[in-house]
Parts: structure tokens; C-alpha cells; sequence
């Protein structure tokens, strides 16, 4: 399922089972807005069962959203090696088994390995972890992801900018994670100095 036109930035994109998935669906939306992204996608059977579970969308309105579909048992995919390029990967969300199997190297399934590709070729990877609260495991496996160079972006509330709904939060997390990667989002309302108290 993969378009062959190479655009100018190339993303993997992993949603695992975490509780959540619809931040992975409001990723790809911001991905596809930006000009000249490939998207890449990778969605777990958890995610898959997640999603069922959380809201009315289908897999396909994920599948939709990205230029090539790989399933999670397709360990000979192009993303699977490092000799094909791209600019990095975001797992979201990334559920807690996940954030193991990337903190170990335990390349267990397609996503994982696409991470550990991207961590091997000093690529940039976000993982966006689900959890609360957090044990010390968790914890322990977080600090070794952020060791090996990922950058850790729990999906927390954010206050000062007024995002008083769901999506406001969800907007706010997705403009967190779009700069790592030189995007920007037009909806994300950054700290300007003093509280937007309405």
C-alpha cells in the first residue's frame, strides 16, 4: 500500500494499544496538513482493539490518513531497515509494553523495530506514553528510552493556553511533538508570557 512518490520529509508513524488511540488519529490528520510528508504507518493489534473499544472509527480512517500501511507482523518491511530513510518516527500513544520492548531493543514486532532502526541511524523517535499512574518500572524504562535519545512526550493538561476541550488538548500535545521534526501546527497556542485567562 505505498505510494511511491518521495516527498521531502518521510515519518513513521506507530500506534500501539495504549488507552488513547485517537491521539494517533489526530497525528496523522496534522501530518497530513503539512506540506511534502510521506507518512508511514504502523497500527498494533492492540491499537486496533483499542480503537473499537474508545470510539466509532474505523482502522480504515487511520489507514486513510497515511502513504503506506505496513502490519505489525511485517518484519520485512521497508521501515524495518536503515537503509531506507527517513526523518524519524512518533509512537502515539505508546503503550507501556511498547515503551519496554524500544527501552530494551526487544524487537519484537514491525513498530518496535522500526524504533530501533531509527534509534540505530540517530534518527529522531517521540514516544508519547499512556499511564497513570506510573510505577517505577515505567519510570526506569522511560529514562533508558530518553538515554538512548528518544524524546518523551507524555500527553499531559495543559492550563495557560485555555484549552478547555479535548481537542484543544489533543491540538496542544500534537503542537508539542510537530517541531521535533521542523513542523508546526497553525492550532497550537504557545506560552507568550502571561496566562490566555478568558
Amino acid at each position: 500500500m505505498e505510494n511511491h512518490i518521495r516527498k521531502n520529509r518521510r515519518i513513521i508513524v506507530g500506534i500501539s494499544g495504549a488507552s488513547g488511540v485517537i491521539l494517533g488519529y489526530e497525528m496523522l490528520k496534522a501530518l497530513r496538513e503539512q506540506d511534502s510528508t510521506e507518512i508511514h504507518l504502523i497500527v498494533t493489534e492492540g491499537a486496533k482493539r483499542s480503537l473499537s473499544l474508545e470510539s466509532k472509527m474505523t482502522v480504515d480512517s487511520l489507514f486513510s490518513l497515511a502513504d503506506a500501511v505496513y502490519h505489525e507482523t511485517e518484519m520485512e518491511a521497508p521501515v524495518a531497515s536503515g537503509s531506507f530513510h527517513t526523518d524519524g518516527m512518533i509512537v502515539i500513544p505508546c503503550s507501556m509494553k511498547t515503551l519496554s520492548a524500544i527501552a530494551t531493543g526487544y524487537d519484537s514486532n514491525l513498530l518496535v523495530r522500526a524504533a530501533g532502526v531509527c534509534l540505530k541511524e540517530n534518527r529522531r523517535i517521540v514516544l508519547v506514553p499512556r499511564e497513570t499512574p506510573l510505577s517505577r518500572v515505567h519510570l526506569r524504562n522511560m529514562e533508558a528510552a530518553a538515554s538512548d535519545g528518544c524524546i518523551i512526550i507524555p500527553p499531559m493538561l495543559t492550563f495557560y493556553n485555555n484549552a478547555g476541550t479535548l481537542q484543544k488538548q489533543m491540538e496542544h500535545i500534537i503542537g508539542k511533538i510537530l517541531p521535533h521534526f521542523g513542523m508546526q501546527s497553525q492550532r497550537f497556542v504557545p506560552w507568550t508570557g502571561k496566562p490566555n485567562i478568558m
